[in-house]
């Protein structure tokens, strides 16, 4: 039945549904997993690396988690070339406001501005919903620290823990159990840790499959983003004795 109804994403079915970005929303789920936890003083983003071929080059910079402000970075899950786009017109955005207002664009401002545009994108015929969804993480002086999850459809919503990508369910069943409200910086990683063991489909967590990054104020009262070194991420594994192949590599 539903043949009749996915060609455009412009037509509903008569259940109400539009196919279209509903199949987008279904690509994400075969990407590399991203999880975010908001703790009491930061920001957690962990994100999963796709390691395709033994032969590729990787790349010198993080391939899922992009600064896009000084308060502000996202983890990012489906198809990269989709999300550069709407990342570069988010850069463009902060620095805007920026320019015109002398301070750092609100965190939900910026996620709702970026929202609009991919949700124009599934209601106008000749364009395709972006196949991308977001975990924003930043800080506000309105509202502190806060993390964003974001779809094709253009909606968004606010999470304390939330996952992205493949597994994502059993992610988030796993983060709805062990999240705790007073959780701090170094608490949070270990939840994505382990919730990221138990849910990647390789057997194993290495650092070169894995990247962190982190949001939070430094005592002077900047806001840093931080991505963890492949080195002390190798730590952390081995601390947090999240997997047994981890502690041998070591």
């Amino acid at each position: 039945m539903s043949r009749r109804y996915d060609s455009r994403t412009t037509i509903f079915s008569p259940e109400g549904r539009l196919y279209q970005v509903e199949y987008a929303m279904e690509a994400i789920g075969n990407a590399g997993a991203a999880i975010g936890i908001l703790a009491r003083d930061g920001v957690i983003l962990v994100g999963e690396k796709k390691v395709t071929s033994k032969l590729l080059q990787t790349s010198r910079s993080t391939e899922k988690m992009y600064k896009i402000d000084d308060h502000l970075a996202c983890a990012v899950a489906g198809i990269m070339s989709d999300a550069n786009i709407l990342i570069n017109t988010a850069r463009v955005q902060a620095q805007r406001y920026t320019f015109a207002y002398q301070e750092p664009m609100p965190v939900e401002q910026l996620v709702q501005s970026l929202c609009d545009t991919k949700q124009g994108y599934t209601q106008f015929g000749g364009l395709r919903p972006f196949g991308v969804s977001f975990l924003f993480a930043g800080w506000d002086k309105n509202y502190g620290f806060q993390l964003y999850m974001s779809d094709p459809s253009g909606n968004y919503s606010g999470w304390k823990a939330a996952a992205i990508g493949a597994n994502n369910q059993a992610a988030q069943s796993m983060l709805k159990q062990d999240y705790k409200d007073d959780f701090t910086r170094e608490e949070a990683v270990q939840l994505a840790l382990k919730v990221l063991s138990k849910t990647m489909d390789s057997t194993s967590l290495t650092s070169e499959k894995l990247e962190l990054a982190e949001i939070f104020v430094e005592p002077s009262g900047d806001v840093k983003y931080q991505v963890c070194k492949p080195e002390l991420l190798e730590k952390l594994l081995v601390k947090h004795g999240v997997t047994q192949a981890a502690t041998e590599s070591t």
